[in-house]
């Protein structure tokens, strides 16, 4: 699944060519992604224009001039394609690809479409209530590269869990949107054990630690460079083959068995299962 990173590059890749702009056509390849998609539609963004493009956690969010909200999710293999009408009505044009779902054709001379193989993707269009009232969106936690998450807020949420800090990191209401690819790199980044009780990087009276600003440096550092990384690739296609060296990137995903990248350390990079999911840590530097 996308990770934050690969969803803050798609925003950044449809802001120019959404935003401020006029929806002119919307064609629907098929009824349904994960689920159907909402009544009308097509017909319901059709003439309304894109107010902004952001992001919430791993959801895209775009609120309408109609009053509604276009939120959107990426799944397993959602991606979106962006190119210039001209380009998309040139000679003898390629026939749409048999993941083309989605085909927005976009008053800024713009045709965004949006490629799922999985079928795992959502799109959803809803009110004003119905968005204050999201099932996923409701209770998030600050966004991890906002002002508002700092080490007081991360070690207020942390003081009483009892938890392994990792399995803390990886609830939304700790800090929204964060995957368990870059848990796993920051807490490397911060030599902090992903065993460790969340709680002890607080006070008892919740105050952080220095383990709570080490952290919340190492968060915003892996997702900043991640963005950047991804933001800066010229050609993006589905999730999977995007990022199918990704691995070579990461300090310790997935590089079980391989010596520790931490200056001066000897150890080797060990996985374990944390809820369900797998920790790549070094037991030797990571405390």
């Amino acid at each position: 699944m996308p990770e934050l990173p690969e969803v803050e590059a798609t925003r950044q890749l449809l802001e120019p060519a959404m935003r401020g702009a006029r929806f002119d056509r919307v064609l629907l390849r098929r009824a349904d992604l994960r689920r159907a998609f909402p009544p009308d539609f097509a017909a319901r963004l059709t003439g309304t224009t894109v107010d902004a493009v952001t992001r919430r956690a791993k959801y895209l969010v775009l609120p309408l001039s109609s009053g509604e909200t276009l939120v959107m999710h990426l799944g397993m293999s959602g991606d979106f394609g962006v190119q210039s009408r001209e380009r998309a009505a040139s000679a003898a044009p390629p026939p749409p690809r048999a993941h083309d779902h989605v085909v927005f054709e976009m008053s800024s001379g713009c045709v965004v479409t949006f490629t799922d193989p999985r079928r795992f993707g959502v799109m959803d269009l809803l009110t004003r209530e119905a968005l204050s009232a999201h099932e996923t969106l409701v209770g998030l936690g600050p966004e991890p590269l906002s002002p508002e998450f700092d080490a007081a807020a991360l070690a207020r949420a942390c003081a009483r869990r009892r938890v392994p800090l990792k399995v803390a990191l990886l609830d939304q209401r700790v800090v929204a949107g964060l995957g368990n690819i870059y848990a796993v790199e920051a807490l490397h980044l911060a030599g902090l054990s992903p065993s460790r009780r969340a709680s002890t990087i607080a006070t008892p009276t919740g105050k952080p630690r220095p383990t709570a600003m080490r952290l919340v440096a190492a968060i915003k550092k892996v997702l900043t460079t991640a963005i950047a990384r991804q933001s800066n690739t010229t050609y993006r296609s589905a999730f999977a083959e995007a990022t199918a060296d990704e691995s070579a990137r990461f300090r310790v995903y997935d590089r079980e068995g391989e010596a520790c990248p931490t200056r001066g350390c000897a150890g080797v990079i060990r996985r374990s299962v944390q809820g369900g999911r797998s920790t790549f840590a070094c037991r030797i530097c990571q405390r």
